[in-house]
C-alpha cells in the first residue's frame, strides 16, 4: 500500500514538528493553568470585556465541552471557550480567550484572510476527504487522471492550511494588543500568554508543512508510475 511505501520517510520532518508542538501546547497550556492572573477575571470575562471594548455586543460567549477545543464559530459568530478557560481565572484562559475574541475581531473588521478561508473551507473539506482515495484507486490501478483529481483536491486542503496561519498569527496578534491595552498585564504574565500563543500558532505550522510534504509526496509517487 502506497501509505506505507519508503516514500512515507518525506513526511517525517513534519511529524517530529507535529508531535514536538502538540506536546509544547500541552505542557504550555497546563503550566499556565496553574498560575492565576492578577486581574482577577475568568477567560469569559475577558472575552466580553475585549468584545464590548471594540463594540462588539452581538457575540456571546459560550461554555463548551472538552480540553483545548476552544474556538470561534463563524457561522453562529459565537467564541466558544473550553470550561476550564471559561471559568478559570489563569493566564491561559486569559491568552486563550484573547486569541479566540481576536478571530471575531477579524470577522468584524472583514479581514481578508479568514474570509478567504472561510470561503475556501467546505472545498477544502471535501479535497481532504476525497484525495487519498482517489489517489489510491489511481495509483493501483496505473490511472493518471484519478491520481491527478487526487492531487488536485489535496492542494485545496494545503491552499486551506497556508491561509489559515496568517489567519492564526493575526488573531494572537491582536490578542497581544488587546490584552496590553486593556489590562494592566504584567511582564512576566504577557510571557506566558505568548508561550501559550506561540505554542499552539507552531501546530499551525506544523499542519501546514504536513500538507506540502504530502503533497510533495504525491507527486513522486504519481512519477513513478510513469
Amino acid at each position: 500500500m502506497f501509505f506505507f511505501d519508503p516514500s512515507i520517510v518525506v513526511l517525517i520532518p513534519a511529524i517530529i514538528l507535529a508531535l514536538w508542538a502538540n506536546s509544547l501546547v500541552k505542557s504550555n497550556y497546563r503550566k499556565y493553568k496553574q498560575v492565576k492572573n492578577n486581574i482577577n477575571m475568568t477567560g469569559a470575562e475577558v472575552a466580553m470585556h475585549i468584545l464590548q471594548k471594540n463594540g462588539i455586543y452581538d457575540v456571546p460567549v459560550v461554555a463548551v465541552e472538552g480540553e483545548l477545543t476552544d474556538r470561534y464559530e463563524p457561522r453562529k459568530r459565537e467564541v466558544r471557550l473550553s470550561k476550564d478557560i471559561y471559568y478559570g481565572e489563569t493566564v491561559s484562559s486569559v491568552a486563550i480567550a484573547a486569541h479566540e475574541v481576536g478571530h471575531a475581531l477579524q470577522h468584524s473588521h472583514k479581514y481578508v484572510p479568514l474570509q478567504i478561508r472561510h470561503a475556501i473551507f467546505p472545498v477544502a473539506r471535501f479535497g481532504s476527504t476525497a484525495a487519498f482515495p482517489l489517489f489510491f484507486i489511481g495509483f493501483l490501478f496505473n490511472t493518471p487522471v484519478l491520481m491527478n483529481a487526487g492531487i488536485i483536491f489535496f492542494v485545496t486542503a494545503l491552499l486551506f492550511q497556508l491561509v489559515t496561519l496568517p489567519v492564526e498569527f493575526n488573531a494572537s496578534q491582536r490578542a497581544f494588543k488587546q490584552l496590553s491595552e486593556g489590562f494592566v498585564v504584567d511582564p512576566n504574565e504577557m510571557a506566558g500568554v505568548k508561550k501559550v500563543l506561540n505554542a499552539a500558532a507552531l501546530t499551525y505550522v506544523a499542519a501546514a508543512l504536513m500538507s506540502l510534504l504530502q503533497v510533495i509526496r504525491l507527486l513522486v509517487l504519481r512519477n513513478m508510475r510513469d
